[in-house]
Parts: structure tokens; C-alpha cells; sequence
């Protein structure tokens, strides 16, 4: 340990070691956290209490062992203490409280239509704030989740090619104005990347890649352990590549880009034009399901230009996993397994030997907590890796 490091400093990153230990490994004793972190006794203990005194962990119910007194367990705070994920989409937002082990309560979930101004969305947002808010003794950080452009420095939306309600507008400062809880912004496919990583179980995710591709289409990548986010954050932006063109016009005003023609809002469009009527996603796929609408060929167009869009992320950034979170492989048993091997036929051999493709295994709103956490989490300081 570099002589350079302050007492303070490491007191706090030996607290971050614990939360992250717990984390990962869920509850465990002080024992099991003194031989999986190999800090001395003492050196736990003071990060325990610190963790206990603040809310952050709680004790559960006592772990036998072999000998001598049962071994309190501790575990993250579910019950004390809890974060908000707010999800703002282009259609329908969400509000969320979780506990700090991750695990959304679901008896604690507002949804509503999103609102078409931003001062209607930032009064809605926190009338639901408030609400949850009240049923808990502490609300410890509010994570954000946003489509488009997102500024990380400045916590801003600088741009939303499918929301523009939100561009120029910070609602990390302006919802924290309202309900008195430090907020953070992410954009969504990098909180679906801390969702991953965070609540993704005893695996270590060092590299690996997320593909949104819902309302559009966003790419978040971790590297080496590290969520790549550009000078400012906005990396990631695959979707407003062009592959067609002279395409259809998409909402960043260009023609032709990937989320044009590879998302579960282009598959919906298509069925749009083929039933002659306004179908979303969650009908479209309920259509061919039920057997009411043959879309073969809808179906065969989108994940040909979604096998693009996953074989440059494996090209461009040999991920050890490939994360896809969109609803458009519900509408047909098999969709999925037919996309990658669609995939396969494009990517590079050697990069796609070490990519295992699965589709994505958390919500948006399992994202926005996953940010609330991480960025309380971050607050303790660095980890000894950084």
C-alpha cells in the first residue's frame, strides 16, 4: 500500500471493499468477510460498525458454525434503508424502490405515461419520489436512467433522438431540488451495464458489452473492469451509424441509421404498416404469438440488420459476453438462437470464439437502482484496484 494513501482514505475504501464483498458474495459474517477481503480482524470490525452506524448494513438472522457461537450475519440494508431508480423512456416512465442488495420491491413501483413536457415529467417523477420516500425510514440515493445523449460531467441530457422533452435539461438537479436526495444520471444502456455487472451474481464481468435495443439503440461496454463512457459520456452511440443510406429519416435527423431498422421500435413499425394501425412492441409481439398476424418476412429484415449491429460490438470490442435486452425475440420461439447465428455469419472468427451472447438479464429499472447503488457505493472512495 502506497505510504501516500491517507488513514481516512483507507478507512473508506476498506468500507468499500465490504459493500462490494457483500454485493457479490450476499450475506455473509464478519469471519466470512475477514478471510474473503484478507483485511485483519480489527480492520473489519471498524468498517463494520462505520457500515452499521451509517445504514448501510444491517444484521440478519445468526449463520451456525462449527464451533463456538453462531456467527451474526450482515447483510446489505433492505429493510432500513433503500434507493430510488427512477426510468425515464420515451413513452412510459418508472419509479422504483430496492433495497440496497439490488432486489426491487415490487409493491414499491410507480409506472405512468411520460408526460410531454419537462416540467410536467419533473413534477410526476417526484410526486412518485415522495411517495416511496415515505415508506422507508431513509432514502439514500436516487439513480436516474435516460435515453439519448447523456453528459455525465455535467449530469445533463444534452440530446435524445426519441425524447426530446429531456435535451439542455438536468433532472439529476432538478429532481434533487424537489425531494432533497442527491441524484445521479446515467444513460440507459450504461446503467443496464452496472445492472450486469453489480447484480449478476458471483461472476466476474470485466468485459463485456450491453446492446439496448427497445425504443432505440445504445451500446454500453465495460472494459477491463471499467465502463467505458467517452470524454464526456456519451460513448456508445451505435445506433446513428448509417447503414441504409437513403432509410427511413430517424429522430436524430439523419437517414438510414441502425436503430431504424434494428430495434423493437422499427420491428413495431413495420407492423404498424402492415396491420394499418399504431401497434407497439408488447402488441406486435402478442399478434404473432396469438397467431393473428404472419410477419415472417418483419421478422427475417430486423434481425438481419440486428446481427450487424451485434457482430460490430463483438468486432470492435471482443467482449468476453454480449448482453441484448429488447422484447422483439418474445414474438417467436427460437428468434433468438436464429439472430446469432445470423451474428456468427458476420462477426470475426477469433472474437466471436471468445463471446458468449445471452440476452440481457435485468430491467431498465433494475438499471436506475443499479446507478443509485454504484454511485453510493463510489462515494466511499476508490477501490485498491483504481
Amino acid at each position: 500500500m502506497s505510504p501516500l494513501i491517507q488513514p481516512q482514505l483507507l478507512r473508506r475504501m476498506n468500507v468499500r471493499r465490504l459493500l462490494e464483498h457483500l454485493q457479490k458474495s450476499g450475506p455473509s459474517t464478519r469471519a466470512d468477510l475477514t478471510r474473503r477481503t484478507g483485511s485483519s480482524g480489527p480492520t473489519v470490525s471498524k468498517a463494520i460498525a462505520a457500515l452499521l452506524e451509517s445504514g448501510l448494513v444491517e444484521e440478519g438472522e445468526s449463520h451456525a458454525v462449527a464451533l463456538g457461537r453462531p456467527g451474526t450475519v450482515l447483510r446489505l440494508a433492505r429493510n432500513a434503508a433503500q434507493v430510488i431508480g427512477v426510468v425515464i423512456d420515451a413513452r412510459q416512465c418508472q419509479v422504483v424502490a430496492a433495497g440496497l442488495d439490488g432486489v426491487n420491491h415490487d409493491e414499491a413501483m410507480e409506472t405512468f405515461a411520460t408526460p410531454r413536457t419537462y416540467s410536467l415529467l419533473i413534477d410526476q417523477l417526484a410526486h412518485a419520489v415522495n411517495r416511496l420516500m415515505r415508506r422507508s425510514a431513509r432514502t439514500l440515493s436516487i439513480g436516474i436512467s435516460a435515453p439519448g445523449l447523456i453528459n455525465r460531467r455535467e449530469q445533463k441530457c444534452t440530446f435524445s433522438p426519441n425524447f426530446h422533452v429531456t435535451d439542455g435539461h438536468s433532472p439529476t438537479r432538478d429532481l434533487f431540488e424537489r425531494v432533497g436526495v442527491e441524484c445521479v444520471l446515467y444513460q440507459e444502456t450504461q446503467a443496464l451495464c452496472l445492472s450486469e455487472r453489480m447484480f449478476g451474481g458471483p461472476e466476474s464481468l470485466d468485459d463485456f458489452v450491453v446492446l439496448e435495443t427497445s425504443t432505440g439503440l445504445g451500446l454500453g461496454v465495460y472494459s477491463s473492469g471499467r465502463l467505458v463512457e467517452g470524454h464526456s459520456g456519451l460513448a456508445g452511440e451505435l445506433g446513428h451509424v448509417t447503414v441504409v443510406p437513403d432509410g427511413r429519416i430517424c429522430g436524430c435527423g439523419n437517414r438510414g441509421c441502425l436503430e431504424t431498422v434494428a430495434t423493437d421500435s422499427s420491428f413495431a413499425q413495420l407492423i404498424s404498416e402492415q396491420t394499418g394501425r399504431a401497434v407497439d412492441i408488447k402488441e406486435a409481439v402478442q399478434l404473432i404469438r396469438s397467431g393473428q398476424l404472419e410477419s415472417e418476412r418483419q421478422l427475417r429484415t430486423t434481425i438481419e440488420s440486428l446481427a450487424i449491429a451485434m457482430a460490430a460490438a463483438i468486432n470492435i470490442f471482443n467482449p468476453a459476453h454480449l448482453f441484448v435486452h429488447g422484447r422483439l425475440f418474445d414474438a417467436q420461439d427460437g428468434l433468438f438462437e436464429l439472430t446469432c447465428e445470423l451474428t456468427r455469419r458476420r462477426a470475426l472468427a477469433p472474437s466471436l470464439a471468445d463471446c458468449h451472447i445471452r440476452r440481457s438479464r435485468f430491467s431498465k429499472a433494475q438499471g436506475a437502482t443499479a446507478a443509485a447503488i454504484h454511485a453510493l457505493f463510489t462515494s466511499f472512495g476508490p477501490t485498491f484496484g483504481d
